[in-house]
């Protein structure tokens, strides 16, 4: 798409039989302000912006960017997409091709899995009629390179294959992210979320007006999502687009990992706010948001938004142990 008719440009059009076969989302989504003492203290109003409540079985940033993503599907493909034993991405594909009656398959990253039983959120897929293979972490890492894609499709029998890539981060998925940055025009001076693969940022960046910026908190640890981001948007809309920034500090070692300290933090605004709050990416945000109002990081008076991607996962409690 070229850069000169965003940001003006609307949401890529997803078909309408597309969304009937899948349910239509409850779009815009809630933007609540929550009265929360480490905010309040230095005058900074917090807003949650319940993306978790778009849909009850694709939530989030999951509809934003897998639907539009899946606009070119045509009868006849398998939809194939990767992930870790618990992404969120992959239940939500799964969950959208179930409804969709199309065939998926999940490509899960570590071979080790595959003699172990399966966690809740795999057992999740599986029940929404998803083949998992699981793939040993050498040529996972390698998934992008043409041969080794070719030959994790072969093993997985997958013969017509409709890739979506690793947390769903295509450019049509982050053009319709951008939709988000839309919704939270003039309400917010700050709005943040919890980072994967960086497409959900990408779109809510350039989605957003003159005077509002975007806070990526990564969830994993490797320092590679500046480049993923710029990367994405230059795809998705010529070039960068919109002010953004990371901050690396709050992953707590990584993808899966749920210290004790983030667990208890989590019950303790669940408790204080209703809202129930997902461990993989929430809480990290949260948590990072409260620790940053309380470095002094927001001027008085400034309005951050935390988006809330999605809502817990099956099984979290039980079988994502804090440690």
């Amino acid at each position: 798409m070229p850069s000169a008719v965003f940001p003006g440009a609307s949401q890529p059009e997803v078909p309408a039989s597309l969304v009937e076969r899948l349910g239509s989302p409850a779009l815009p989504t809630p933007l609540r302000e929550v009265v929360d003492a480490p905010f309040a203290r230095r005058g900074v109003r917090l807003f949650l912006k319940r993306d978790d409540l778009a849909h009850p079985a694709i939530p989030g940033n999951k509809w934003r960017k897998l639907v539009p993503a899946l606009a070119g599907l045509v009868p006849g493909q398998t939809l194939v997409t990767f992930g870790g034993a618990w992404s969120s991405h992959v239940r939500a594909t799964a969950a959208a091709g179930r409804l969709l009656g199309v065939p998926t398959v999940g490509l899960v990253r570590g071979e080790e899995l595959a003699a172990r039983p399966l966690n809740p959120a795999l057992e999740r897929c599986r029940a929404d009629g998803m083949r998992l293979h699981f793939v040993d972490r050498s040529r996972y890492r390698r998934k992008r390179e043409p041969e080794t894609l070719r030959s994790l499709l072969r093993e997985a029998g997958v013969a017509l294959p409709y890739l979506v890539p690793e947390g769903g981060s295509s450019p049509a998925a982050v053009r319709g992210c951008a939709e988000l940055g839309r919704e939270l025009r003039g309400r917010a001076d700050v709005v943040a979320l919890a980072c994967g693969t960086g497409g959900t940022l990408a779109g809510l960046a350039a989605g957003l007006g003159p005077g509002s910026r975007a806070l990526g908190i990564p969830v994993v640890k490797g320092g590679f999502l500046a480049d993923e981001v710029r990367s994405l948007q230059t795809a998705a809309f010529g070039s960068a687009v919109g002010s953004w920034s990371l901050d690396e500090r709050f992953h707590v070692g990584g993808y899966g990992r749920l210290p004790t300290a983030l667990d208890r933090f989590a019950r303790d605004f669940e408790d204080r706010h209703g809202l129930p709050v997902e461990r993989l990416y929430v809480a990290k945000l949260l948590h990072a948001l409260t620790s940053l109002a309380e470095e002094g990081a927001f001027p008085p008076g400034t309005r951050v938004a935390a988006v809330i991607t999605g809502a817990p996962g099956p099984g979290l409690s039980s079988g994502l142990r804090p440690h």
